[in-house]
Formats: C-alpha cells, sequence, structure tokens
C-alpha cells in the first residue's frame, strides 16, 4: 500500500479548490457498457431511482437548472454502493467458476449456479455503505460475510451491517487500515470484495466503479423523459474515487456529446485526491480523517481510479463540515433525505459559488444564467440520529 505522505492535512482558505490543468475533455478508452445496468434490472427489487429538479436552488445559484438524484433507496438499501458492490460480486464470482456460467434468467438461477463455491466468506472493508451492500449481496446468494470498519464508525451504520447477517470487525485505525488488514483475509474462501486497489488488486475496484455506471445511464434516459439533452456540470463526491471514476468515464466518452464540467468533492482533511493533483502524483493524506462525511474519509486514492480522475476532474474542491450541513438541510427542503456524505456533492456547489476567494475555480466552470448542474445524493439518512439533529439546526449564511 502506498504511504507516500502529503506535507499537512489541513488546507488553508485559498487552498481549498483548485483547476486541474490536467483535465481533458475526452478520455481515449472504450465507452462504458450498459451490461451493468441489465444485470441490476434482473435483481430483485430492482427500480430506477428519481431524479429531482429543484428551481429554489437553481434561483438561488442563478443557473438554468438543479438536479438531484437521489440513492437514498437502492434495492431497499439507504445508498449507490449496492449498484458497484452487487456487480463486482457476480464478476469476481464468475471468475472463481473459470470466467463463465451458464445463462441464467432470475437471481435464483444465479444462486444456483453460484451454490458449488460453498463455503465461502465475501470480505470487505468500509466506513459504511459499501460494507453494507457486500453483506447484503452476501445473505442473498447465501454466502457468509465479514466487515472490517474503523474504530469511529457511527454505532447505527455498524449495526445496520450486522442485521444484513454479517461479522463486524472493529479495526483500531482508520479505513486505511482497515483496507490494509481486509487485503490480509484473502484465502481460498474468503473471498475480498474491496472498492478500492492496491498493487496486485485491481479487478474487483474496476468492477465496482463499472456497476456504479447505472446511475448515470438511469440519468440520461430520465433527462430524454424531461426533454433536456444533457447538464453542464456535474459534482461528485469521491473518497477513494469510485463513483468519480465511473462519472468521468460516462461523461468523457464518445457516447456523450454534451461534455460537461465535473467538480471532485472532498472533506478538507481527507483532502486525497486535492492533494495528489496539486502534486501531480499519488500521495496519502495523513489523518486524522474525522469529517462526518464518513464515506469520504479517505487518506489514499485507488489505484484504478487515479488514472482516470486525474484527468478528467476539471476542478477539486475541499469542504469544511458545514458545507455538508447545509447541503443536508437543502436537500430536505426539496424532500431529499440525504445523509452527511450524500450531501456533500451539493455542498462543494455551495462553497464554491459563496466563497469570494474561489473565482478562479468559478471561472474555469463557466458557470452561467443558463447552465444545468446535477448532483448526485449519494446517501440516504444512514444515522438517523445525526440526520435529525443536522436537519433541525438553523443554516448558516451562504
Amino acid at each position: 500500500m502506498l504511504k507516500e505522505k502529503s506535507t499537512s492535512n489541513y488546507l488553508e482558505n485559498e487552498d481549498t479548490a483548485i483547476v486541474n490543468h490536467n483535465a481533458q475533455a475526452s478520455l481515449v478508452g472504450p465507452s462504458p457498457s450498459r451490461e451493468p445496468l441489465d444485470f441490476h434490472r434482473c435483481l430483485p427489487g430492482y427500480l430506477r431511482t428519481p431524479l429531482i429538479q429543484v428551481p429554489e436552488l437553481a434561483a438561488k445559484f442563478h443557473v438554468g437548472q438543479v438536479w438531484v438524484k437521489d440513492e437514498s433507496s437502492r434495492f431497499g438499501l439507504p445508498a449507490f454502493k449496492i449498484l458497484g458492490a452487487s456487480w463486482a460480486v457476480y464478476q469476481a464470482l464468475v471468475k472463481q467458476l473459470g470466467g463463465s456460467i451458464p445463462s441464467w434468467r432470475t437471481f435464483e438461477d444465479l444462486k444456483r449456479i453460484f451454490s458449488p463455491l460453498l463455503p465461502l466468506t465475501l470480505v470487505a472493508a468500509t466506513d459504511g455503505n459499501h460494507g453494507r451492500a457486500v453483506a447484503h449481496m452476501a445473505a442473498l446468494l447465501g454466502f457468509e460475510a465479514h466487515i472490517l470498519v474503523p474504530q469511529d464508525m457511527a454505532e447505527a451504520r455498524i449495526k445496520a451491517i450486522q442485521d444484513e447477517g454479517a461479522r463486524v470487525t472493529i479495526v483500531h485505525g482508520t479505513y486505511d487500515d482497515a483496507i490494509e488488514q481486509s487485503a490480509r483475509e484473502a484465502s481460498p474462501r474468503h473471498l475480498v470484495i474491496s472498492d478500492t486497489a492496491w498493487p496486485g488488486y485491481e479487478d474487483v475496484p474496476r468492477w465496482v466503479t463499472d456497476g456504479y455506471s447505472t446511475i448515470f445511464w438511469e440519468i440520461d434516459d430520465q433527462l430524454v423523459d424531461f426533454g433536456v439533452d444533457g447538464v453542464d456540470m456535474v459534482a461528485v463526491q469521491i473518497g477513494v474515487g469510485g463513483l468519480a471514476t465511473a462519472v468521468v468515464q460516462h461523461y468523457r466518452s464518445s457516447a456523450i456529446s454534451r461534455k460537461p464540467k465535473i467538480v471532485g468533492v472532498e472533506p478538507v482533511k481527507a483532502a486525497c485526491v486535492l492533494e495528489s493533483v496539486r502534486a501531480n502524483k499519488i500521495v496519502a493524506v495523513p489523518g486524522p480523517h474525522d469529517s462526518i462525511m464518513a464515506g469520504l474519509n479517505c487518506g489514499v486514492p485507488s489505484l484504478t481510479a487515479w488514472p482516470v480522475i486525474s484527468r478528467g476532474l476539471d476542478v477539486l474542491v475541499a469542504i469544511e463540515d458545514d458545507y455538508a450541513r447545509q447541503s443536508m438541510r437543502e436537500l430536505a427542503k426539496a424532500d431529499v433525505a440525504a445523509g452527511e456524505t450524500g450531501g456533500a456533492g451539493l455542498g462543494g456547489i455551495i462553497k464554491l459559488l459563496s466563497r469570494s476567494e474561489l473565482q478562479r475555480a468559478r471561472d474555469a466552470l463557466n458557470i452561467a444564467k443558463f447552465t444545468h448542474i446535477l448532483v448526485i445524493s449519494t446517501e440516504g439518512a444512514t444515522d438517523p440520529e445525526a440526520y435529525r439533529r443536522i436537519v433541525s439546526e438553523l443554516s448558516f449564511s451562504t
């Protein structure tokens, strides 16, 4: 695992948004496939998640429209992560069976095809949603699950994973420490399903990212339903970079004619991609990674994500926790229940549009009165008590 450290773990105000001069309008590579979408449509409980217009935010931001993709319920789980976890589990199990399986039509067919692999435990490290998604897939397939979590995870998120039938191990350290311990769990009967990569472990994280493509194919289809041909800017939470990679691969592909600007959003104290872009190489940001945006408390970008996001993100912004809180309250007004991580994308937009010292970043995004902005609310209220407290607080002025 990479251990080169950044020189600081807290950014001064003027350093919290940077323009990525290596960004490219198009990236060479295959266009994302709709195969993961076709797979997800075969899973029990598939429904397309809502794409919501928020004209009140558009008026506040002085732009054409703000679109919110609401991922607060996917297959009965409160986050988008099941899309990546399910596709990665499927691909990894197919590989375990030699790379091909008989044709299938229902999930029960799939469960029967994979049954010769029993007994098998799916292992994952998580700061919440990914581990719960892996545990959910394990339960559906009749496998065991072992999920490793950092010591500061909210008790409500740990219990949600346990309620999926998983064994949970609390690692005395950060998310990155949990990742390292999960890697050591790999064995013939313990299959690691990680959304971050390390040397020699890259296939599964790529499959996770491929699974997220379902979100953006849905958005394309939904915008057509609204009579809209695309958006001009996308704000995406980063973390280790899996979802951001999916955004870049989709909107920088030859399949998309209208190429939006892409903004990557991180917590100030875990801005590992911003610092890596600044250094023009992967660096690790030391902890404590203690933002309320728990799903983004990651100190090192994923090896598989870095080559894509380092050339695909136009602007990177690191936000303080108050911007996530403000975003949660704004989304609640639009009847979107967003957790702390779920609200981070909009939090990044709020900061970019409200801070005078970030004018250079705003200029790079070409924001105008006709701009259509897309944000992905990646999770619902995964910590209900914290959610109720935050949305009931008075908003700070933006």
